[in-house]
């Protein structure tokens, strides 16, 4: 479906949601009744899926106010940059724990 802008003399611009090639030239207007003509216009191009128009507005909010990291991320085990680590038992590489090391 594509929407169609045109121009009553009375009632001014409306648009009309037709498929694609179908709409005439002239149309009765809504309101009044009178004969609107066809105005053309550049396609509208700023409607996009609401989904991604959120994640647009996220992304953009972050370039002025990054979030702020509140709590330790669970996999570094709440340690502070510089202290040291407790030795793990595990291997740094669990899928390949017989590989020499460097």
């Amino acid at each position: 479906m594509a929407i169609y802008e045109y121009l009553c003399p009375e009632c001014g611009p409306f648009d009309v949601s037709l498929p694609m090639g179908t709409a005439p030239q002239a149309r009765n207007c809504a309101a009044c009744g009178g004969k609107a003509r066809r105005r053309y216009s550049g396609p509208n191009l700023s409607r996009v899926h609401p989904a991604l128009a959120a994640g647009l507005a996220v992304e953009e909010r972050s370039r002025e106010a990054p979030e702020v990291v509140r709590r330790p991320d669970a996999r570094s085990g709440g340690a502070r940059e510089g202290a040291p680590r407790a030795a793990s038992k595990r291997p740094a590489r669990p899928p390949h724990p017989g590989l020499p090391r460097p």
